[in-house]
């Protein structure tokens, strides 16, 4: 991989920069490490993140040992030349305790609101009071049920989507994907479940 950047090794006495990992897919931030001009050199040599180690004094390519390789994606610099934003495919966990991320957090695919309401739906259907709470009320009728309001709702967006008035389409729209969300969660899955189904079927 060849890429032309200006990058500035010396705006620190010791010629490192910051190199932030984010993951291709799921655009999570994995870890912190720093470079050198040899170290950057490495990485776009063999295509796997290599670093300059403070602690080792020595380049480190991640997973040299370990085998949880950074798979180089793309190398961006910052309007500053002296960050470097790297994504990658992952090989396994990036931390060195095991963990995805070197802030302990699992790397999931996050769908910002749709990822919160899903957490939403998910806390009604384990501890609201069905008599108080839609969702919750829907979750104690049953996957019958369920499926039934997703088919009335699909119906609804048919409707709307042959006549000209945009807000109901988007209202009904919005009322058809909420009581979707609902169905996979009754059926024990997640949007990030269908993500990946569609994924598999993508042909690059």
């Amino acid at each position: 991989m060849k890429i032309i950047m200006k990058i500035d090794f010396t705006k620190n006495t010791n010629g490192l920069i910051p190199a932030i990992i984010q993951d291709n897919e799921t655009k999570n931030v994995l870890m912190l490490g720093y470079m050198n001009q040899e170290a950057l050199d490495k990485t776009l040599e063999i295509n796997k993140v290599t670093f300059f180690s403070r602690s080792k004094n020595r380049l480190w390519t991640k997973g040299e040992e370990s085998g949880n390789f950074l798979n180089l994606v793309s190398i961006k610099n910052d309007c500053d030349n002296d960050t470097l934003l790297i994504q990658v495919n992952p090989v396994g966990p990036t931390c060195h305790t095991g963990l995805d991320t070197c802030w302990q957090e699992t790397n999931n695919q996050n769908f910002g609101f749709i990822s919160k309401l899903e957490n939403t739906i998910q806390e009604r259907k384990e501890n609201a009071d069905s008599e108080k709470s839609y969702v919750a009320s829907l979750f104690a009728k049953g996957m019958n049920k369920i499926a039934q309001k997703v088919g009335e709702e699909a119906v609804e967006v048919v409707i709307e989507a042959k006549d000209n008035n945009d807000d109901l389409f988007l209202s009904e729209s919005a009322d058809l994907f909420f009581h979707y969300l609902i169905l996979l969660q009754a059926k024990g899955f997640q949007l990030n479940d269908v993500v990946n189904v569609l994924k598999g079927r993508d042909k690059k």
